[in-house]
């Protein structure tokens, strides 16, 4: 007997199976809207609408609360994060130099620190960027430099410090940016950086309540997702998703908007700045395309002006940081360049010419 023949015996002799059916169909179809995508120039047209931002999944941390509504127009994002190709060719048009690349001023870095905060040695004064290693066995969470490294020479064109290259590497993200450095890049191509609430518009795909851009299956299940830390973070990752740095552009299936990289592979920066109470007060408004805060504050680093990071990277995973949930949220001061920080592009445009 073949597998239609089974179902039509079943609905036959069972008008609830049948009805049943029905509406797990209808379900289904909602729950998967299909969207036109529209792309233009490696971008993707992001319709308006409005949706509810922030979380209150067990997974949630306290400034993803309280959620609340949003309303954004529609605007075109780009397709990927933006390569090291594409960056190379920003580069050598206009002789930039990225943040990571230069010496770090002391006159300029003790204004964010608090006072009396003695100088380092000065051997720390010189080109130099922030570097992944793995530890050799569990260490605490909370102690960051157990895995950051501040790294002499590395910069977007030497990821890991001296010794390594992009060369085979240029369909990957570019990384080692700062919140500065993309904005160099975005004014040279006419673009700008997404602003937080575009950004989880743009990442949930079409869709209101799912927990990742790809849906709501965890991260480890079925095929791989995106590119995280596979295993136990940070000293042991099983590459399951194939990469133990960054992946290449499109090397994962893409959001409902065709948005690839939404989740993991590196975190990428919006334009606004980072307040940790933000969200309470735009929790009794109907916020139309919100610009974020006029100034950052985070109580945790209270002389720390920090702006916002969005998407994830290869070095998440739920027992650490899970922030490739969409609405996951990070910071970080603009002048930070980190191994796993990069970013991708948007640009107005009215939607009846889109």
């Amino acid at each position: 007997m073949n597998f239609l023949s089974t179902i039509s015996q079943k609905i036959k002799h069972n008008k609830l199976f049948f009805l049943s059916f029905s509406i797990l169909c209808l379900s289904c179809q909602e729950r998967q809207k299909e969207f036109t995508i529209i792309e233009k120039d490696n971008m993707i047209w992001i319709p308006s609408g409005s949706y509810t931002r922030g979380s209150v999944h067990s997974m949630a941390r306290a400034d993803e609360k309280p959620i609340h509504e949003v309303t954004i127009s529609g605007f075109w994002m780009n397709k990927t994060e933006v390569t090291n190709a594409q960056f190379k060719e920003f580069v050598d048009a206009t002789g930039y130099i990225t943040t990571a690349e230069r010496a770090p001023d002391w006159e300029e870095l003790k204004q964010s620190l608090p006072e009396r905060t003695p100088k380092p040695h000065d051997s720390l004064f010189q080109p130099a960027s922030l570097t992944f290693k793995p530890t050799q066995s569990p260490v605490d969470l909370n102690q960051f430099n157990q895995w950051w490294h501040w790294t002499p020479q590395a910069s977007w064109r030497k990821p890991s410090g001296a010794g390594s290259s992009i060369e085979d590497k240029m369909n990957h993200p570019v990384v080692h940016i700062s919140w500065y450095d993309a904005n160099a890049y975005a004014k040279w191509v006419g673009k700008r950086l997404p602003t937080e609430a575009e950004w989880e518009w743009a990442a949930k795909g079409g869709t209101q309540d799912d927990l990742y851009p790809w849906g709501n299956d965890s991260v480890d299940r079925g095929e791989p997702k995106t590119n995280s830390w596979d295993g136990q973070f940070p000293y042991l990752n099983t590459q399951r998703d194939m990469f133990f740095f960054t992946a290449p552009v499109m090397s994962y299936q893409p959001n409902g908007y065709g948005l690839y990289d939404m989740a993991g592979n590196v975190w990428e920066w919006c334009i606004d700045w980072y307040a940790y109470d933000y969200y309470s007060k735009l929790s009794k408004q109907n916020a139309v395309n919100p610009q974020g805060p006029e100034i950052s504050y985070d109580p945790t680093m209270p002389y720390v002006q920090q702006r916002v990071l969005r998407g994830g990277s290869f070095l998440c995973n739920d027992t650490y940081c899970s922030g490739y949930r969409v609405s996951a949220r990070m910071k970080s001061s603009p002048d930070t360049g980190l191994q796993h920080t990069g970013f991708r592009l948007v640009k107005d445009a009215d939607e009846s010419n889109h």
